[in-house]
């Protein structure tokens, strides 16, 4: 009996195609929307974790002054950190792998003819493996280079471009303001960094240097710590915490001068923000679902009139209620449920040729699809229920009459 209901449910969708097709439209566009959104959103949740991830291993950002400058927070004039406050994270605070200074200037660069304005770097090697930053070509600094405050540089992969296009800069001497410098490495190609700077448009010094030549003092406006496993960072930062606010002698009912980030709580922040916008998207998608749903009851009870006759003649020959409402329910379900299927299709494609557009990983989910097929489904069960039930309570006598 289902088989043959079904068979009837498929001739009948074939002989109205297209009407069976428009019908259908909105669930397919619905299924779609919901995978193409949600699938596009998990890439991109995935992504940000990843680019954040690659700004370094375990990474603390230890900067001077207040988080929350303004009302309620320190005011006046921000106190710098120096070396001697690099010095005793290394050698106070375990765990860590990896410590650098920075102190940075945005300088114009020139080199013959061409000139770049970028930012300028001191800092030590620390700084390429607290980053998970590699030198592509040439060499990091060597000890007697940081040392003594020799005038060399590294050159991120965008100022390379600018300045020397496809010639080598290796032994190549350029200017950083008023400042002559010899090019002894550039860095790989890092990108674009989930805030939106480039990477690459930077020059590294030996820290030394740039505070000798270009800045005229000693002050370290940032400390990048890397911790030696992830389970670590949050001790390393309480110690780290606790050690500044001693260097810094601030009471204990003082807030700290000072913040250290945790980038994996970034990472998580902009992870969650991501997936509560993935899900707001799917929300929306999801009632072009039940616009769907409204346009299979509507055609549904079209057919219902149509059928009046058709329906009289069944019950006229001994068919019950329960068949017919069943023969009307299992149409609204194939309906739905082609349209299902359809969208599933159409939604991948989408998903793929959107992560394409966007950059973003392709992170497809069988839970979604299955959810959206679902559901699609169940838009048929709700919608073809009242069709169905109004044909099944059709007067045998009034049916047959009816023209």
């Amino acid at each position: 009996m289902y088989w043959n209901t079904l068979l009837l449910a498929l001739r009948e969708m074939r002989r109205n195609l297209l009407r069976s097709t428009l019908t259908m439209l909105g669930i397919i566009i619905g299924v779609a929307a919901v995978i193409t959104l949600v699938t596009l959103g998990r890439g991109a949740t995935v992504h940000v974790a990843s680019e954040i991830a690659g700004l370094g291993s375990n990474l603390l950002h230890l900067r001077p002054g207040s988080r929350n400058r303004g009302p309620g927070g320190i005011s006046g004039p921000i106190e710098p950190f120096s070396l001697a406050d690099v010095k005793a994270v290394e050698r106070e605070i375990g765990g860590v792998k990896a410590i650098a200074p920075i102190a940075s200037k945005t300088l114009l660069t020139v080199y013959g003819n061409s000139n770049w304005s970028t930012r300028v770097n001191g800092t030590s090697n620390g700084y390429f493996a607290a980053r998970n930053w590699a030198v592509s070509h040439g060499r990091p600094f060597t000890e007697s280079e940081l040392q003594s405050g020799r005038s060399v540089c590294i050159l991120g992969a965008t100022v390379r471009s600018e300045l020397f296009d496809r010639e080598d800069p290796l032994g190549a001497s350029l200017r950083l303001g008023r400042v002559s410098c010899q090019v002894v490495g550039v860095l790989e190609s890092k990108g674009q960094s989930p805030f939106g700077s480039d990477q690459d448009d930077q020059i590294l010094m030996p820290l030394k240097a740039y505070q000798r030549r270009i800045a005229g003092n000693r002050d370290v406006n940032l400390i990048y710590v890397s911790a030696k496993r992830s389970e670590l960072t949050v001790k390393v930062k309480r110690d780290i915490e606790q050690l500044m606010r001693q260097r810094r002698r601030i009471a204990s009912d003082q807030d700290d001068s000072f913040n250290v980030r945790d980038m994996k709580e970034v990472a998580a922040r902009v992870s969650s923000t991501t997936r509560t916008m993935t899900s707001l998207l799917g929300a929306v998608a999801t009632v072009s679902l039940l616009v769907g749903g409204i346009g299979i009851m509507n055609i549904m009870l079209v057919s219902v009139t149509e059928r009046t006759r058709e329906i009289g003649i069944r019950l006229a020959l001994g068919a019950r209620e329960r068949n017919v409402l069943l023969q009307f329910l299992v149409e609204a379900v194939v309906l739905s449920s082609v349209g299902g299927v359809s969208g599933i299709v159409l939604g991948v494609l989408s998903a793929w040729a959107g992560a394409g557009m966007l950059g973003v990983p392709l992170v497809l989910s069988a839970e979604i699809i299955l959810i959206a097929f679902g559901f699609s489904a169940l838009v048929g069960v709700v919608f073809g229920y009242f069709p169905a039930r109004q044909a099944a309570r059709l007067d045998p006598i009034q049916a047959l009459r009816h023209e």
